[in-house]
């Protein structure tokens, strides 16, 4: 009995539906006419998608082009309506399994009917944001990993027992607030009679409290040459806290100046700030003219920093002479605290990087590097905590402890602060007003 053809007319009464689907035999075809084509048993058309003519020729693999236009959400997803058909080697009609109902394997490339191998899909806008999202998702984890370890690494050169045993407990710091004691230790060369440098031991060039969390980031610099009682040894600098008993001294010192519990604390070290302000692309800083000289100059084997007033992109090298420079031989009237002031613009500006998307392809060379700048009471996951929490609490204006006075005091040039003031300081510290 002859099938009908899906193009032929229907029978009085009766109505007919557009074909699905047409199929037409993948490969190259002899040139002829439309009315040959029609008549060939090379070409067939299909009126049921489970019902064809199965050519007589070799095993071929046919093309399935789909007769509806496809949706909007079907061409996201990358299909467009083209499906092969594979017939198993050894061809045969409907019985064998082979053509459009088959659900065999084909027997050439090991691909089932109706699927295409992934690199062959069309690249639809859907399918390359996906790819764009997994190898985002893969750089933060291989980032987040590289921390982890290099955190894990330098703990073997965190804080002493001692210091840890001076710190007081706290929440943490997505939910909770902490005060995070920040020291930067400027090591200089044995001998050296720059400014600043102290023959019993190294000193807290940089002292910063800063309250962290649920929300908050705030935070007060004291100035270094700030006079105040040391316990157990009279009368000093702040900074010589440090030098005298380490970060346990220097915690204890601080707590007994200002009356704020210290939660956690990171001890800097300036001379390895550099490979990590290098590893997130520099820093930009606004100053005004600076000429700084440090250990006699880049010429005698020191840091030589010159630069115009006005914005600024620093290296490593650069940003760490500005952190440094005491003595600035172009504006007399720059002070420590014009010094403190320039280093508060490098933290604030590592933090803006940190979460720039700028720094995406550098993330895993940042997370090496950040954890060997750093000593700390906390570890990879605390850190985490704490960049999270900086990010939530967003960048308020760093206050400094201003003295009231100058004084030298036993051949020191030493500030004075009044206890009024640093009350007054501290509130604003913790409750922002």
């Amino acid at each position: 009995m002859s099938e009908d053809r899906p193009d032929r007319p229907a029978r009085p009464g009766q109505t007919q539906d557009p074909p699905p689907y047409r199929v037409y035999r993948a490969g190259r075809e002899s040139p002829q006419s439309d009315t040959d084509r029609r008549g060939s048993s090379d070409s067939y058309e299909l009126s049921d998608p489970g019902e064809r003519r199965r050519p007589d020729r070799g095993n071929r693999p046919y093309k399935l082009y789909r007769s509806a236009p496809r949706g909007l959400m079907s061409r996201l997803r990358g299909e467009d309506g083209t499906e092969v058909i594979s017939r198993p080697s050894g061809g045969g009609g409907r019985g064998s399994g082979g053509g459009v109902g088959g659900g065999q394997r084909s027997g050439n490339d090991g691909v089932e009917p109706g699927k295409v191998r992934w690199w062959r899909k069309r690249w639809t806008p859907f399918r390359i944001l996906r790819w764009v999202i997994g190898i985002c998702v893969f750089w933060l984890v291989l980032s987040l990993v590289l921390f982890l370890v290099s955190a894990s690494i330098q703990s073997g050169g965190s804080i002493p027992a001692s210091a840890k045993r001076q710190l007081s407990s706290g929440p943490n710091m997505i939910t909770g607030t902490d005060t995070v004691l920040v020291l930067g230790l400027d090591q200089r060369p044995k001998g050296s009679k720059e400014p600043g440098a102290f023959a019993g031991g190294i000193r807290s060039d940089s002292i910063m409290l800063w309250r962290i969390g649920g929300g908050t980031s705030r935070r007060l610099s004291i100035p270094r040459d700030t006079w105040v009682n040391i316990p157990g040894h009279g009368q000093s600098k702040i900074n010589a806290a440090y030098a005298y008993g380490g970060p346990a001294l220097a915690i204890k010192t601080i707590e007994r100046f200002t009356h704020v519990k210290i939660n956690h604390v990171i001890i800097v070290n300036l001379a390895n700030f550099p490979v990590f302000i290098d590893a997130i692309g520099g820093v930009d800083v606004h100053t005004g003219r600076i000429c700084s000289k440090i250990s006699g100059g880049a010429k005698n084997g020191g840091f030589s920093l010159f630069l115009k007033p006005g914005e600024h992109h620093l290296s490593g090298i650069q940003a760490l002479t500005l952190a440094r420079t005491r003595e600035n031989s172009c504006n007399a009237a720059s002070t420590d605290l014009t010094r403190e002031a320039y280093q508060q613009q490098i933290l604030n500006d590592i933090k803006s990087k940190l979460v720039s998307p700028s720094i995406i392809p550098r993330l895993p060379w940042a997370s090496w590097d950040a954890p060997k700048a750093l000593r700390t009471d906390m570890g990879g996951f605390a850190l985490m905590q704490l960049f999270v929490a900086a990010e939530l609490g967003g960048s308020a204006p760093t206050d400094i402890l201003k003295p009231t006075g100058a004084a030298v005091i036993d051949g020191q040039d030493a500030l004075l602060a009044s206890s009024a003031d640093v009350r007054r300081h501290v509130a604003k510290l913790i409750t922002g007003h």
